[in-house]
């Protein structure tokens, strides 16, 4: 194993496949697509898109140190609770180590309450409570709060790679000896804003998505979160806990290039990609597949495409968000874990959506479950204002 390698020791997810993990993947790998018109809210658009919403309320949670939170901190909370109990981890004992909370969001940070907003406008009085509701619910802030942590933390708004560079942050802090234990991932609820803003943009699909399908017409929104336990060698072996997985290799870089669309060569994306797989140490070769950003538009399918055949040719690739709808700022987490899921099984599923090869972008996403060889695989995120977040992630073991 690389000397730079972080291990991952829990893992944890809830988005519309499922409410935890092994949920998701059951779904996934029987090709649901659970998707539906926005429940939360009333849309006034003239097309119904539809959207991928997480089932739970959410209600059942049971929280300590938790006041009134939005929905995108109590998804926060699900994730974590189920990958501290992943990694065998408890209140107790984290408590007792340097324990760091860094969170990718982005409609997570938007007060989510047009009632509020509508009340003042109108020169009415709006109770308070909304707003002191919004200013406690800093994703990475309500982790914190609940788990009683002290160390570093950051909630990092960055777009759809929020969460991956979450990820990628953490990994830093263990790096550095800041932390021994670093809970990192994203989060985003469901948003009125959002949908319609999306829908203003005309990226968004009357239909369920097809990711790099010939017909695509772009994305659904969706809700969720995931949650990774980072974990220094130190106290895991300390522990003597196996790991799900290690982060190999990491990249970032940003396009220069414009507000909402990639560069068209992939330029960010090449840097982002290839600094991931240098920092790793791994040859292209030994990547048994990609978790691709792949969010049905006519832009990012087409430059995310280009890159992979130049740099991965021949490295099969899929993209989750079939299942999961775009997630935003939890994008990056959530499929950082399909990912570790889907190395564990040794097979990943179909790309959802998907039908139609595009003859203009030459390769064609996972038509149906495949087996993979190799322990090796790269998640990636693009995001609006260029920005590229990269991880190369490889399937764990016992304890070393």
């Amino acid at each position: 194993m690389s000397p730079g390698a972080v291990a991952i020791t829990g893992v944890g997810c809830v988005c519309a496949p499922g409410n935890n993990l092994p949920e998701c993947m059951e779904s996934l790998f029987r090709g649901e697509r659970n998707f539906g018109a926005p429940t939360r809210f009333v849309s006034d658009n003239a097309a119904a898109f539809p959207v991928f919403e997480v089932a739970d309320d959410l209600a059942s949670l049971e929280t300590r140190n938790t006041p009134v939170i939005s929905r995108t901190g109590m998804l926060s909370l699900k994730a974590a609770f189920e990958a501290i109990g992943d990694s065998g981890l408890d209140r107790e004992s984290l408590r007792s180590k340097r324990v760091g909370v860094c969170m990718g969001t982005t409609v997570g940070c938007v007060m989510n309450n047009e009632t509020f907003y509508r009340a003042y406008l109108k020169g009415q009085d709006p109770d308070m409570a909304d707003i002191t509701r919004f200013l406690q619910s800093n994703p990475a802030a309500v982790v914190a709060r609940e788990f009683d942590l002290t160390g570093p933390c950051q909630t990092i708004v960055n777009a759809c790679s929020s969460s991956t560079d979450a990820i990628r942050t953490g990994t830093l802090w263990i790096k550095s000896g800041i932390c021994d234990i670093v809970l990192a991932g994203g989060a985003d609820e469901m948003s009125h804003v959002a949908c319609t803003g999306f829908a203003s943009l005309m990226i968004t699909d009357s239909s369920p998505c097809k990711p790099f399908d010939r017909d695509r017409k772009g994305l659904n929104l969706g809700e969720g979160a995931a949650m990774v336990v980072l974990e220094s060698e130190g106290v895991r072996r300390m522990r003597r806990k196996g790991a799900r997985a290690f982060v190999l290799g990491s990249g970032a870089s940003c396009d220069a290039y414009h507000l909402t669309a990639p560069h068209p060569d992939g330029r960010g994306l090449r840097r982002a990609l290839g600094e991931a797989i240098a920092s790793s140490g791994v040859e292209t070769k030994e990547i048994a597949f990609v978790n691709a950003h792949g969010t049905g538009t006519q832009d990012n399918d087409r430059v995310e495409s280009g890159v992979l055949r130049d740099m991965l040719p021949g490295v099969p690739f899929l993209s989750t968000k079939g299942y999961t709808g775009h997630t935003l700022g939890a994008a990056g987490a959530i499929e950082a874990v399909f990912t570790v899921a889907c190395l564990e099984r040794g097979r990943i599923p179909k790309s959802a959506g998907f039908s139609n090869p595009d003859p203009q972008l030459g390769v064609s996403p996972a038509e149906r479950e495949m087996e993979i060889r190799g322990a090796v695989a790269v998640s990636e995120s693009l995001a609006f204002g260029g920005h590229n977040g990269v991880l190369v992630l490889v399937m764990g073991g016992g304890p070393t």
